[in-house]
């Protein structure tokens, strides 16, 4: 009869000491894996229950958020604001490869100049790129005289937080990064940090580009969430998985420990013997037996 050390010692073998680290290692990446998914979800969470405060939140004056050559905070990102001021439309933007509606075209970005002589860069909405990659959009000019602009207050775009990369050599008059310092060193006044989208303005504009969208708040980090949980049930599968192996091998080993010496059940009467073992009636009338040499 096989003892537990017996069974169990194919678990020391090349084979099983490797599966063994293999399960070792998985089930901590998979702790990582779902300990980085609920922090993803806590960190999209705020951040969803703050822009939707932002967007909410009554306008303020633009000035009270951001200063001349200052930054946008992240706590006020999508703040709505207020500026007042006339258009400069000679220092008109572009900002190429932007798509909305499924379609690529062109962010339209006009700076602002209030009455103190500072200007605010206005992203004034989306205009369809042109039949061409050469070929200009048709962008509706900005209105002439003063005008108050209502928007959400945006951070200045960089290469990190946008992922669009920058180059040099585009066609005058269009950037690809809405990039406060950069396009503030062409003009001859200071620019408050960061940039406005619009969503209104009074008087009302007699065209105008498309407006940007509100943006997704989305479901504040749920599919985090989720997937936190999945990865955490993986590890339920991986240990579950290695015990289930684990018995499958030892009960195959007991049974093909125990087979060969199974005896198998005694015949009953009338049966035959189990082939090659005499039965009790041929043992009794083997030749030589006192009792047949007396007959």
């Amino acid at each position: 009869m096989p003892t537990l050390d017996d069974v169990y010692r194919f678990l020391l073998t090349p084979r099983w000491l490797a599966l063994h680290v293999v399960v070792l290692l998985v089930i901590p990446a998979f702790v990582l894996l779902g300990q980085w998914q609920f922090g993803r979800f806590e960190e999209r969470s705020t951040s969803s229950d703050q822009i939707t405060g932002n967007l909410h939140a009554a306008p303020v004056a633009v000035e009270e958020l951001t200063s001349p050559g200052g930054t946008v905070s992240t706590q006020d990102k999508y703040r709505t604001v207020l500026a007042k001021g006339t258009y400069d439309a000679n220092a008109q933007l572009l900002v190429r490869r932007r798509v909305q509606d499924k379609a690529v075209g062109f962010y339209v970005l006009t700076p602002l100049v209030t009455a103190n002589g500072t200007g605010v860069l206005v992203n004034r909405g989306w205009v369809k790129a042109g039949g061409t990659a050469d070929a200009l959009p048709e962008v509706p000019a900005p209105s002439s005289g003063e005008v108050t602009v209502t928007g959400r207050l945006r951070p200045s775009e960089t290469e990190e937080t946008s992922g669009i990369r920058d180059r040099a050599g585009l066609p005058a008059g269009q950037v690809l990064l809405i990039n406060t310092e950069a396009i503030g060193r062409r003009l001859p006044y200071k620019l408050l940090g960061g940039f406005v989208e619009l969503i209104e303005q009074s008087p009302a504009a007699a065209a105008a580009p498309a407006p940007v969208p509100t943006p997704d708040v989305g479901e504040g980090g749920g599919l985090n969430l989720a997937y936190g949980v999945q990865w955490w049930l993986f590890i339920g599968v991986a240990i579950g998985g290695w015990a289930l192996l684990i018995r499958r091998e030892a009960a195959d080993l007991k049974a093909a420990a125990a087979a060969p010496g199974d005896p198998g059940p005694e015949p009953g009467p009338g049966e035959p013997a189990t082939p090659g073992k005499p039965s009790a009636s041929d043992e009794s009338s083997t030749p030589g037996d006192p009792a047949d040499l007396r007959a």
